[in-house]
């Protein structure tokens, strides 16, 4: 299984909301709190496809786990019992 990665300032989608991000060098700086930019600690940084989760990991290196169900057993489970004007309206029948 693929490891997730964290989440970078030097990425094209990062955005920090207060606009204080800028380069010096070869690192990304943080004019707010005048120390180098931390994606997973600061509470300003912000993904612009919206692909940060918790703790600075980025959204789009992460795999999705599905779960097959199966659906017939969800639609025919129980019958349902119509009482008053449906009955009247629908008829003496079951419906699945």
């Amino acid at each position: 299984m693929a490891q997730s990665k964290a989440c970078s300032p030097t990425c094209r989608s990062f955005k920090c909301a207060k606009n204080s991000a800028f380069f010096r060098r070869d690192t990304v700086w943080c004019r707010w709190t005048e120390e180098m930019c931390n994606v997973a600690n600061c509470t300003y940084s912000m993904c612009i496809k919206r692909r940060l989760l918790p703790r600075g990991i980025c959204g789009e290196t992460v795999k999705r786990k599905t779960v097959e169900k199966d659906l017939e057993d969800e639609f025919f489970g129980e019958s349902v019992k119509l009482k008053g004007k449906a009955l009247r309206k629908l008829g003496d029948k079951d419906f699945y």
